[in-house]
């Protein structure tokens, strides 16, 4: 009997590895590089009307200059919701007042923190490649698993298999070099 298609799902697979390296961007796009970017306020969430919000709900985000990010907030009862959550966040920036504009001036990176921020970098994608060698497992274990594949077409599965993980192992690497070129960049 021949298997199909449905059994062993290579798209899923597929899939399941791009959402591992759309993770390690996301967590790429949260690391400071000395640049201002509005993505780093991406996971602050703001003690705002009684729930728990994201900052970019509570007004506009700009980056007007390299080194700065502007906050306008919209309502004047989460202003000071809003700078608190950005002082408790772990991004490291300490946030100015005027009026209902919050100012994020971006410190330059010295060599110490350029460098510790490249190995959080590698921390990260070492966690995605440990995502994409996890769904590898999963899918070699639906060829081993099933009893319909001749040791022939095992063989090809598991090829198949093997390819896309040294495909996204690749693009892995390739983000994670660029990353760390970026953060070292004076």
């Amino acid at each position: 009997m021949i298997m199909s298609d449905s059994d062993i799902d290579i798209d899923a697979l597929e899939k399941r590895m791009a959402g591992a390296l759309a993770a390690l961007r996301n967590e790429f796009s949260a690391l400071r590089t000395g640049r201002a970017s509005a993505s780093i306020l991406d996971p602050i969430m703001v003690n705002a009307y009684g729930s728990q919000m994201p900052l970019n709900q509570c007004g506009t985000v700009n980056v007007p200059e390299p080194r700065m990010i502007t906050i306008t907030v919209w309502d004047k009862e989460v202003l000071n919701p809003v700078e608190k959550a950005i002082r408790e966040s772990s991004i490291g920036i300490n946030p100015v007042m005027d009026g209902m504009v919050i100012r994020l001036p971006i410190p330059e990176l010295n060599e110490e923190r350029r460098v510790e921020l490249t190995k959080v970098a590698g921390s990260h994608a070492e966690n995605a490649r440990i995502a994409v060698r996890n769904v590898r497992r999963d899918g070699m274990d639906q060829v081993k698993k099933s009893d319909d594949l001749s040791d022939d077409d095992k063989k090809i599965w598991s090829d198949e298999i093997q390819t896309l993980t040294n495909d996204a192992i690749k693009k892995i690497d390739e983000a994670v070099e660029v990353k760390q070129a970026e953060i070292m960049q004076v």
